[in-house]
């Protein structure tokens, strides 16, 4: 509920800054004046640009489970299962979090979290992960997964990206309607120079607006390791991790659970959903280094 209403509140808040921002640049009459209703595509922007990010938010659970083939355990099924259940149940408690369901899924060294509420959420690790790590090595990651759930990560990218969303929608239409009036010189409705500027502007925007997001889900992957550290009472488990996975080919994850995933580098820095595995070493590094001194 809280974050429900944190959702609301950033919709809001976004929705004044444009229409503030509008009415001192004059946007707001000139676009009137013009035949487009401002309010309505202020609204318009902030409707689908949360309001996709919010329903991907809701039913990334189940999303998850049939895009990777991740089953859900209970701890009955073997050793192994039994204690990556009991883990994840040691860890949500400290934490301060509702125990998340725990899946595994085939494939390559991965791992991942996800869910719309903090004490529903779902941790789901790969065969690859539990065949080429050892179990302390494993609790790390499992501890990243759940700092992920007790820092309302979801919550907070989801919000992030709708915010840019918003932006996106509603920059691309005020882009779109001043070259079809100064460049094209459409003084009727909206003609095709409108459209096609659009969808140019929404694909140029939507390119910077991914930037700003990847950057967020980068901090937030620090955090997570931090939060893992924190969780074990040592960074060396979730140090000793990172050097693994930096040895291993890490199993791709669906553009959705991207940016949830252990790793997850991308082509161009930039656009990476994830630090580089050494710079998240040499970050818990320098805070062993800081607590020990």
């Amino acid at each position: 509920m809280k974050r429900i209403f944190l959702l609301i509140v950033t919709n809001l808040a976004v929705v004044l800054v444009l229409t503030v921002v509008a009415g001192l640049l004059g946007l707001d009459r000139m676009l009137e004046e013009g035949g487009i209703d401002f309010s309505a595509l202020l609204v318009f922007a902030a409707l689908f640009g949360f309001g996709g990010a919010f329903i991907s938010l809701l039913l990334s659970k189940p999303m998850a489970k049939w895009s990777t083939g991740a089953h859900v355990i209970d701890g009955t099924e073997g050793s192994t299962e039994y204690w990556l259940v009991s883990t994840v149940q040691r860890l949500a408690q400290r934490a301060g979090i509702g125990m998340p369901e725990v899946a595994i899924y085939e494939g390559e060294p991965n791992a991942f979290a996800t869910g719309a509420f903090r004490d529903s959420a779902l941790v789901a690790v790969s065969t690859g992960l539990l065949e080429s790590m050892s179990r302390d090595e494993v609790e790390a990651v499992l501890g990243h997964e759940v700092a992920h759930i007790a820092n309302g990560d979801m919550v907070t990218l989801t919000l992030i990206q709708g915010v840019v969303n918003t932006f996106v929608i509603f920059l691309s239409r005020i882009i779109g309607y001043l070259v079809d009036r100064v460049v094209f010189r459409n003084e009727r409705g909206e003609g095709p120079g409108f459209y096609v500027t659009v969808i140019v502007a929404q694909i140029v925007l939507g390119i910077l607006a991914s930037l700003i997001v990847a950057w967020f889900s980068r901090q937030r992957e620090y955090r997570a390791d931090s939060g893992s550290a924190d969780l074990l009472g040592s960074a060396r488990p979730m140090i000793a991790a990172l050097h693994r996975l930096g040895s291993l080919q890490p199993g791709a994850l669906p553009q959705q659970l991207q940016a949830f995933g252990i790793a997850g580098e991308g082509v161009m820095a930039l656009f990476a959903s994830h630090p580089p595995i050494a710079r998240r070493i040499e970050a818990l590094q320098a805070r062993a280094a800081g607590r020990s001194s």
